[in-house]
């Protein structure tokens, strides 16, 4: 009866009900996996609120990129950080997922293929999947720091591969893409017609300067690419559901890909009224958001770092974004690890499978955590270490 898109286990896995029967028990859990900046105690300016408060949000004006005056908010977002794009490059979408949705419906035919990166984010299956696109993934490899596997990416590509994607930086390893590697891939994807998909949700949380890496590929001329962000983490405003599209690349390339784009957003019209009247203000306001999360990011991390200095736990080097990765010993699985602190310490952290890891043994702790419940946890899982 059903469809099948709908290939994976959905019964809840061992560390989801073992939390469950612990918060029914009244247990105070230590939640180090916290990203929802609306629970983790940031302070939200009052004029957030006010954003909202616009007359013009009783009309209902559709326009398939998005209204012109939300699209010039995102282009002004780019332009104070010295990059200079004109609104018909800017497509808005719901959210950073949906606009993975159209670039797939876009780019692939059902059975086609994209490439994404391993450890990452584990959504892009899940997405492609309801696109019937597949996925092939490709490595990132740490030798004291992360960077891609340009061979076994290019080991990677099918004749049916129609797009990579990159996360950056990446959740949760927090690398960045370097700029010799943007250079092979724009060299690579122009040769076999592939198109750049860019994750930048997570660009404006560097941890420390670094003129290596890339911060965005808006700028990218030589093949097509597009470039996504949103509300949701620049802002830490996941639910106003604000998302975007920067398209770049050839200019005939890049004009055909926007108008099909534009076809394809005309069909949903998902982005409400209210949060397009209320983008500029929200923008603007969640500067001060931005502010408040990169200061807890940092903190927690120097924090972690302490806590964990001399013992079992080992934090692997991380350039930006809301995560730590935390190398442990191999004594138990990543399962047993994460079960074992939840049941005996209260801490609940993620398994570096959550990400695909392709090794063990690795847990993934939010550097978004509250620095009491951060401090503390921390604190326990050094001890259980």
């Amino acid at each position: 009866m059903f469809s099948s898109r709908f290939r994976w286990d959905l019964q809840p896995n061992r560390l989801t009900g073992l939390l469950a029967a612990k918060r029914r028990a009244g247990a105070r859990i230590l939640d180090l996996t916290e990203s929802n900046p609306t629970r983790a105690s940031v302070a939200y300016p009052a004029e957030t609120l006010s954003a909202l408060q616009d007359p013009r949000v009783l009309i209902y004006e559709p326009a398939p990129a998005g209204a012109a005056q939300a699209r010039q908010a995102v282009a002004s977002y780019y332009r104070a950080r010295g990059l200079s794009l004109d609104i018909s490059r800017i497509l808005l979408t719901a959210s950073t997922s949906e606009a993975y949705a159209y670039l797939f419906k876009l780019l692939a035919n059902p059975g086609d293929q994209v490439l994404v990166p391993r450890p990452s984010y584990p959504l892009f299956e899940f997405l492609a999947h309801m696109e019937s696109v597949e996925t092939r993934q490709y490595p990132l490899v740490y030798h004291g720091a992360w960077s891609i596997d340009l061979d076994a990416l290019r080991g990677a590509l099918t004749d049916r591969t129609r797009a990579l994607v990159l996360v950056n930086p990446n959740n949760p390893t927090g690398s960045y893409v370097k700029r010799h590697e943007l250079e092979a891939l724009v060299r690579l994807c122009a040769e076999r017609s592939i198109a750049l998909i860019s994750d930048e949700v997570f660009s404006d949380y560097a941890l420390a300067p670094d003129e290596s890496r890339v911060e965005t590929l808006a700028g990218v001329e030589e093949c097509l690419a597009f470039s996504m962000s949103g509300l949701s983490k620049i802002a830490g405003l996941p639910q106003m559901k604000l998302g975007w599209i920067v398209a770049s690349g050839p200019e005939g390339l890049r004009r055909e890909a926007f108008q099909k784009l534009e076809w394809i957003a005309d069909t949903y019209l998902s982005v409400s009224t209210p949060v397009q009247c209320a983008a500029a203000r929200l923008l603007q306001v969640g500067d001060d958001v931005q502010r408040q999360i990169r200061e807890r990011c940092a903190a927690n991390l120097a924090a972690a770092r302490e806590a964990l200095a001399g013992s079992a736990g080992n934090i692997l080097a991380v350039e930006g974004g809301w995560s730590i990765t935390v190398q442990v010993p191999q004594i138990r699985s990543e399962e047993e690890w994460t079960l074992e602190l939840l049941d005996r310490e209260d801490v609940l952290v993620h398994p570096g499978f959550f990400y695909d890891f392709e090794t063990e043994a690795f847990l993934i702790v939010s550097l978004l955590t509250p620095p009491a419940i951060f401090g503390e946890g921390l604190h326990r899982l050094r001890a259980f270490l």
